[in-house]
């Protein structure tokens, strides 16, 4: 595994290693600040479901975390972010268009190694790169009449969020030379973790103090998290003013109550139980597929991404 990523993080420098001056800088920002490399972690992870020793593998998890890093040039432009994994963003040290072009080539960095993968390859990838904007576009849009909140919301994640993650647990098996019915159920456990990894994480801005992360960060910018939309839909008049500060962005002044009030709310425990049912069923699907290292690696990451939200 060590090995694997070692040569993961090597060919990620690699694959922006420009002789434009900018773009070798800013293409190689958010690959410097680091990040978990859970994306290619899983790819390596579910190649030990056939045989972790052929081709491909490795050049898999490169691609698709580049496509993942390409999203996130982009995602902060769009949410005027200012700082990404505890470094300026690319739009904060540049400007706008520095970080979307870097995106776009970042993009074209991770389309060039799945060009030479094959076409059944890069058609995946660009169903998955079309299934992440989808959830993208429908986060930034309102929810359709008709459609219940929750389930809208959870159906943005598995898009925005599981889509790509569900894709780098199936290239790592299918490039690998496992079977179909594996491979398939690789794909559908990593949509199901990468929604449950999202839950936690917004489950985690407000309900933890030590993550390394300042609590309360999505209430300030008005991100309708699940803890939120549990809180907006409750009927109850003692949760009242909880509401009326997550409803919209929560001013500074007003965060200390609001965190104080969703931390001892009902909508916190059914986020939470939510996550439980998500794990549940990464786990059933992680403990349907051969028994081995592999397996029994996928369903340490489904108790470990439970406990992480404590």
């Amino acid at each position: 595994m060590q090995q694997a990523l070692d040569a993961v993080e090597e060919r990620l420098l690699k694959a922006v290693d420009t002789d434009q001056p900018l773009l070798r800088q800013s293409g190689s920002h958010l690959i410097n600040a680091g990040g978990k490399r859970f994306r290619p972690m899983l790819t390596i992870v579910c190649s030990h479901l056939g045989d972790p020793g052929r081709s491909g593998i490795v050049e898999a998890a490169v691609a698709l975390e580049l496509t993942h890093l390409a999203t996130l040039y982009h995602d902060d432009v769009m949410d005027e972010a200012a700082v990404r994994r505890g470094a300026p963003s690319a739009n904060a040290r540049w400007d706008n268009s520095v970080a979307i072009l870097t995106g776009d080539f970042v993009f074209s960095q991770a389309a060039q190694i799945m060009a030479d993968l094959g076409p059944e390859a890069v058609r995946a990838q660009a169903a998955t790169f079309a299934r992440l904007v989808r959830g993208q576009i429908n986060e930034t849009m309102p929810r359709p009449d008709g459609i219940d909140p929750i389930e809208w919301h959870l159906q943005i994640l598995s898009e925005k969020t599981g889509s790509l993650i569900a894709t780098c647990a199936k290239f790592g098996a299918w490039f690998a030379g496992a079977g179909e019915r594996t491979i398939a159920t690789a794909e559908e456990f990593g949509e199901v973790i990468g929604v449950a990894f999202q839950i936690a994480d917004d489950i985690i801005d407000i309900a933890s103090d030590t993550s390394g992360k300042t609590p309360g960060t999505d209430l300030l910018e008005g991100v309708p998290t699940l803890p939120v939309l549990y809180a907006l839909a409750g009927q109850d008049p003692a949760d009242g003013r909880l509401r009326e500060l997550v409803s919209g962005p929560v001013a500074e002044q007003d965060l200390p109550e609001a965190l104080e009030l969703l931390r001892a709310s009902t909508a916190l425990v059914e986020a939470r139980a939510m996550l439980s049912r998500y794990q549940e069923r990464a786990r059933l699907l992680a403990s349907s597929l051969p028994e081995g290292p592999a397996a029994r690696a996928l369903i340490d990451i489904c108790d470990y991404m439970v406990a992480r939200d404590a």
